[in-house]
């Protein structure tokens, strides 16, 4: 359990303090393809580890899992698939480096209709429904890990995309939310199925089949319950 708290500790730390006070003095330093390069390579080392220590964890039962529990997941993962797999596109300016890739105004399409953080709210859903289902020690602390840093994120972003795009960001900002569906519900943008899509929901779908299937095979649990 020591090695998983510390595993977690080391995860939180470097996308709440290297990304974000120390990330300007780290870029002057390193210059920003190298500061990238290592935090993309420790962001996978403390990954690697934080799964590592949560296999070797003693699961220390909070709440007992049940059947009803372990429907949340079920319900809750097909969302979670749907918004990684329409956060992946080269418009979306909450990706890491779109300053790479982007000129002009801010596109608002998509699932940036939605929410202008989608694959971070895909991790967001993840843990929070797994930390429902499970109730353990070694759960909490590896999906709380995973939340505390996706939540942060969206701030962190937010405030790194409105220094470097200024008016842009703004105006951006101002048709988008962090919530979902908040700034479709505020009138501030519209939402059509299109942005959405079929492609989208198929491929979240395919994803979803392979999570079901694949999730005893890698976690020594089945994803569904015994009913």
């Amino acid at each position: 359990m020591t090695a998983l708290l510390l595993a977690a500790m080391a995860w939180i730390l470097l996308h709440v303090v290297v990304a974000g006070p120390l990330r300007p003095s780290l870029v002057r330093r390193l210059g920003l393809p190298a500061y990238r390069g290592v935090f993309s390579l420790l962001s996978a080392l403390f990954l690697v580890a934080l799964i590592w220590a949560f296999a070797a964890a003693p699961h220390v039962e909070l709440w007992p899992a049940s059947p009803a529990l372990s429907v949340i997941p079920l319900v809750v993962m097909p969302v979670a698939f749907l918004f990684l797999v329409g956060s992946l596109r080269p418009s979306n300016p909450t990706l890491a480096g779109p300053d790479m890739v982007m000129g002009g105004e801010l596109p608002v399409t998509g699932f940036t209709r939605i929410t202008r953080h989608p694959m971070l709210w895909a991790f967001s859903l993840w843990a929070l429904a797994h930390m429902a289902a499970n109730g353990d020690v070694a759960t909490l602390t590896l999906a709380g890990a995973i939340l505390i840093t996706a939540l942060n994120g969206m701030v962190s972003i937010d405030r790194k995309r409105a220094a470097a795009f200024g008016e842009r960001w703004q105006r951006f900002a101002a048709k988008t939310s962090i919530i979902p569906f908040s700034a479709v519900a505020a009138g501030r943008t519209p939402l059509r199925f299109a942005d959405i899509g079929w492609l989208n929901i198929a491929v979240a779908a395919v994803l979803y089949g392979l999570f079901l299937w694949l999730h005893d095979k890698f976690f020594g649990v089945p994803a569904y319950p015994s009913l």
